[in-house]
């Protein structure tokens, strides 16, 4: 059996390598659809797994309104990441705008986490009790990469679905 690992470090992980995604969708010698791709699944499945495993548990010891603040940024880069993945020519003006829009709202939002949720889980859990979340993180996050949560249509569904009527 795999031994189980600590969330926080899977949050860290996730977002080192959406950083590292960023930087090849801006190199022009990069296969930077291919980088966008893997963003958007990983963007995806995340969030999903932060939901799922964590933002209940950090809902007990932290006030709503900073799980609700990491939630909507979550919806906004998924918004974000939308508009750049609707983007026809990659390396074009256009491209290059939506790209920057992306690498500052997951900025904002890799920022808030680790200030806030990272620190909270670290000084409030038991690193056995992270270490079972992890586990539920990473049930979850494996499952949505396998299932390709990131495709165009998915994510549509979810910018939409997240629109007010």
């Amino acid at each position: 059996m795999t031994p189980t690992e600590d969330v926080v470090e899977m949050i860290l992980r996730d977002h080192r390598k959406m950083e590292d995604l960023l930087r090849l969708m801006r190199n022009t010698e990069a296969d930077r659809r291919t980088a966008l791709h893997d963003f958007a699944h990983l963007l995806i499945a995340h969030g999903e797994a932060e939901r799922a495993s964590v933002h209940s548990v950090l809902i007990s010891f932290e006030d709503a309104d900073t799980v609700e603040r990491i939630e909507t940024a979550h919806q906004e880069a998924v918004k974000v990441l939308f508009a750049l993945l609707q983007v026809r020519e990659i390396g074009s003006a256009e491209w290059d705008w939506r790209l920057q829009q992306l690498a500052q709202v997951t900025a904002r939002h890799t920022d808030e986490e680790e200030r806030t949720l990272v620190n909270r889980l670290r000084g409030s859990l038991s690193r056995r009790c992270r270490e079972e979340l992890g586990a539920g993180f990473t049930r979850t996050e494996t499952d949505l990469l396998t299932a390709r949560c990131g495709s165009v249509a998915n994510v549509h569904r979810m910018v939409h679905a997240a629109t007010p009527a």
